[in-house]
């Protein structure tokens, strides 16, 4: 999920819409009849994303609440822990071309690059998406100088027992993770399903780095390039959601950051609208006509006032399922600094506050599903709710 998280500082879409079916009928429907289970989307059109259960929980970069995110580590226990999405992962890419698993281009706060004198002359300073960002940058290595490098936890400071595995795995290549699928999906005996991010793509087409279509090219071969493929895909630049329909068949879902803020792709190409314009019944509409689903920010869904509590909730979920969208808001997380204010217990930034509640409050709302970086929490969550 894209850096656009704020609380990490404290034509052709119709036949891919009837996939994601779910939406219209909302996360409180009829629970099938296995109790503990989240009902089934609608089944009529058989296969693909409708045969997730609903509310879907998605391990976000994995399950990075407890591991280095987007490492196999992290993917693997997310699928341990009840994911029934993997987010693997945010891509960028190498000076070669290759496409990575990471949260940003930058990579000096979530590897050990500056423990390597070798690469101490990469260090500069860069514009990306118009912010002054100083560190190290996956487009001036080599994926050989890449796999070099080891996984460190991003967030030491909320979460100091990941640092034990600081250090434990390599940065995995997207093509390494279509494989992992596959495999997974063998040995659990039943099919796992992954959400990869388009990181920064206007960004990367202006250094002649254009990853829509090496996504696309990777997706053609392994044979998962189509509606019913185990794959959707996702960006906050509505214009590359665009060119990944034109491109694949994959389900796609247009990422919405707060609502005065601006895609990058609007900006560079003159585009006046915010998300606040995107969100309106118009903007969703829009959106429908090149992809399936939003992943707005929580923010989205319900306000926070001054104080950082929960408002009232807006009618996104409403208008989203009328336009024919689902909606994947993101992100959850245990620790008390990111929960609404509501919601947390002390002042302990390591500290978990009552998250079973902050879920409930989400899954009220009516979304398809949520990003969380502890998916056992959100299977328990999603439990509680189903079951009343």
């Amino acid at each position: 999920m894209g850096t656009q998280e704020s609380d990490e500082r404290a034509g052709g879409g119709t036949g891919r819409r009837a996939l994601l079916g779910a939406a219209v009928l909302g996360a409180g429907g009829a629970v099938l009849g296995l109790p503990g289970t989240a009902r089934a989307a609608d089944a009529r059109h058989g296969g693909g994303v409708q045969s997730l259960p609903v509310p879907t929980v998605i391990g976000h970069r994995g399950a990075s609440g407890y591991r280095p995110e987007h490492t196999f580590g992290s993917y693997e226990l997310a699928l341990d822990l009840g994911a029934d999405i993997v987010e693997a992962g945010d891509l960028v890419p190498t000076k070669d071309g290759h496409l990575v698993c990471r949260h940003e281009p930058e990579i000096g706060g979530t590897t050990d690059v500056a423990d390597h004198p070798e690469f101490a002359d990469r260090k500069r300073t860069t514009l990306l998406d118009g912010v002054s960002t100083t560190g190290w940058f996956t487009e001036d290595f080599t994926l050989a100088e890449l796999k070099t490098l080891r996984a460190t936890e991003r967030i030491p400071a909320n979460r100091p027992h990941n640092t034990l595995y600081d250090g434990r795995w390599e940065i995995p290549t997207f093509e390494e993770v279509l494989r992992w699928q596959n495999e997974q999906t063998r040995k659990r005996g039943k099919q796992v399903w992954i959400y990869p991010e388009l990181k920064h793509p206007t960004y990367f087409r202006k250094l002649g780095l254009g990853t829509e279509e090496r996504l696309a090219r990777l997706l053609r071969k392994y044979g998962k390039d189509r509606k019913n493929s185990p794959v959707i895909i996702q960006s906050f630049e509505p214009t590359s959601i665009q060119r990944m329909n034109k491109l694949v068949g994959n389900p796609l879902a247009v990422l919405l950051s707060g609502a005065n803020t601006r895609p990058w792709d609007f900006v560079e190409t003159g585009d006046p609208r915010t998300t606040a314009d995107l969100v309106t019944p118009k903007g969703l509409k829009e959106i429908a006509s090149y992809a399936q689903g939003i992943g707005p920010t929580l923010d989205l869904i319900i306000p926070k006032d001054s104080a950082g509590r929960l408002t009232e909730p807006t009618t996104l979920v409403r208008d989203a399922h009328r336009a024919g969208l689902i909606l994947h808001p993101y992100t959850m997380r245990n620790e008390n600094p990111f929960l609404p204010a509501e919601f947390r217990k002390g002042g302990d930034p390591d500290a978990y506050g009552d998250v079973f509640g902050a879920f409930r409050t989400y899954f009220a709302t009516g979304i398809d599903g949520i990003f969380t970086d502890n998916p056992d929490t959100g299977v328990l969550a999603r439990e509680d709710f189903v079951n009343g």
